[in-house]
C-alpha cells in the first residue's frame, strides 16, 4: 500500500514539475546544445546551424582564438588580462565593502535601519544602463569626480579614454618605463608579459568602482541575513568570556559567516567574468581594447564580425573558466559550505577556544 502511495505521489511530483523542465528544455538546453555544435562548426549565421551546408570543423575555432598569433587570439588574451584585473579587485572589494555595510547597518544602536537598508540597496535594483550613462558623466574629463580632485589639488585624468595601466603608471612614477627585456620578448595569448602586468586601465578602474557601488547592496541583504541568523548566545558567550569586539567579530561571527561569504564571492565571481552591458554602453571596450571582455568579444566576434564559431568557443572557452575558478574557491574557502552540523559545532568551539586565547594573551 505504501509503495503504491509513494509511486503516485512520485508520478504526481514529475506532472507539477514537467512545465517546468519543458521550458527549461526549449529555451536553455537546446540553445546550449546549438551553441555547441556552431562552435565546432562553420556556420556563418545564415539559415539552420544543421543545414546541409555547415560542416563540422573540429577545433579549429578553439585553435584560433588559443593560439597562431593572429589578431582573434591577440583580442581573446587583451579581454582575458582586462577581466582578470577587474575580478581581482571588484570581488574583493565588494564583498569587504558588503560585509562592512552589513555589520553597520545590523548594530543595535543603529535607528532607522530600514532606511539605511533601502540607501545602501537602491544602485543594486537601478537599471545598469543608467547607472553607466551618469557614470560616464560623472569620470568625465570636466566632470564632478575631477572637480573634487582639484579641490584638493589633483588633476584628474581624463577616465573612459585613458588606456594606460595603473600598475606601469605607479612604475613609471618609480622610474621604470621601459619593459625588461625578458618580459617583453615572450608573452601569452599573443601579448607580452610586459602587457600582462600593465594593471586595469584607468578606463576599467572607473568600471571597476561603477560595480563595486552598484552590487554591495545585494550582497549587504545576504550578509545581514546570516547575521541575524546567528544567535544572540554567541556574541554573549564572547562577551562574558572578555573578548573585545574585533575578537568577537573575527573568532565568533566572520567563521559562522562561511557559508553566506562563499555564496557572495561565487555570485561576484560569476557575474565579473560575464559583464557586457556597462562595457556595451559605455566604452564598447576602448580605449584601446582596455576594457574589453570576453563576454563583448563573444558579442562582437558573432554579431559584428560574423564569425559565429569563435563567438560561440569564447563564450564555452569563459564558461570553463568560471568553472574552474568556482571550484578553486570553494577548495580556498575550505570546501562545501553546507558541511554537516557536527562538523558546524566543532567549528563553532574551535572559534570560541580561539577567542579566549587571545583573550587570555
Amino acid at each position: 500500500m505504501s509503495r503504491t502511495v509513494n509511486s503516485g505521489r512520485t508520478r504526481d511530483g514529475w506532472l507539477f514539475v514537467a512545465p517546468a523542465l519543458v521550458v527549461l528544455g526549449l529555451f536553455l538546453a537546446v540553445p546550449v546544445l546549438m551553441a555547441v555544435w556552431v562552435s565546432v562548426s562553420d556556420w556563418g549565421g545564415r539559415g539552420s546551424p544543421f543545414a546541409s551546408g555547415v560542416s563540422y570543423v573540429g577545433l579549429d575555432n578553439y585553435r584560433a582564438i588559443l593560439s597562431g598569433g593572429t589578431l582573434a587570439e591577440r583580442d581573446f588574451g587583451t579581454s582575458l588580462r582586462n577581466n582578470a584585473y577587474y575580478v581581482a579587485l571588484v570581488v574583493p572589494l565588494q564583498t569587504a565593502l558588503a560585509l562592512a555595510l552589513a555589520v553597520l547597518v545590523n548594530a543595535r544602536m543603529l535607528r532607522g535601519q530600514g532606511l539605511f537598508r533601502t540607501a545602501f540597496y537602491f544602485p543594486s535594483v537601478t537599471s545598469s544602463v543608467a547607472i553607466t550613462v551618469l557614470w560616464l558623466f560623472l569620470f568625465s574629463t570636466t566632470g564632478a569626480v575631477n572637480e573634487a580632485l582639484g579641490w584638493v589639488g589633483l588633476h584628474g585624468p581624463n577616465w573612459f579614454n585613458d588606456p594606460r595601466g595603473l600598475l606601469q603608471l605607479l612604475l613609471s612614477a618609480l622610474g621604470v618605463s621601459d619593459a625588461p627585456g625578458a618580459l617583453a620578448a615572450h608573452g601569452f595569448l599573443g601579448i607580452t608579459w610586459w602587457d600582462w602586468l600593465s594593471g586595469p586601465s584607468v578606463a576599467m578602474f572607473a568600471f571597476i568602482l561603477m560595480a563595486v557601488f552598484t552590487t554591495s547592496g545585494t550582497f549587504m541583504l545576504l550578509f545581514i541575513a546570516a547575521l541575524r541568523n546567528i544567535g544572540e548566545e554567541i556574541e554573549e558567550a564572547g562577551m562574558v568570556d572578555g573578548a573585545s569586539a574585533w575578537q568577537r567579530f573575527r573568532f565568533l561571527t566572520l567563521p559562522m559567516l562561511r557559508p553566506t561569504l562563499f555564496t557572495v564571492m561565487t555570485l561576484g565571481l560569476i557575474g565579473c567574468w560575464q559583464v557586457f552591458d556597462q562595457i556595451y554602453t559605455g566604452t564598447q571596450g576602448g580605449p584601446a581594447k582596455t576594457t574589453l571582455t570576453p563576454a563583448y568579444l563573444s558579442f562582437t566576434t558573432a554579431f559584428t564580425n560574423q564569425q559565429w564559431g569563435q563567438g560561440a568557443a569564447i563564450s564555452f572557452i569563459l564558461f570553463g573558466i568560471i568553472v574552474v575558478l568556482t571550484l578553486l574557491q570553494r577548495w580556498a574557502l575550505g570546501g562545501a559550505p553546507d558541511a554537516p552540523d557536527r562538523r558546524s559545532r566543532r567549528r563553532r568551539r574551535s572559534t570560541v577556544v580561539a577567542a579566549r586565547q587571545e583573550t587570555a594573551s
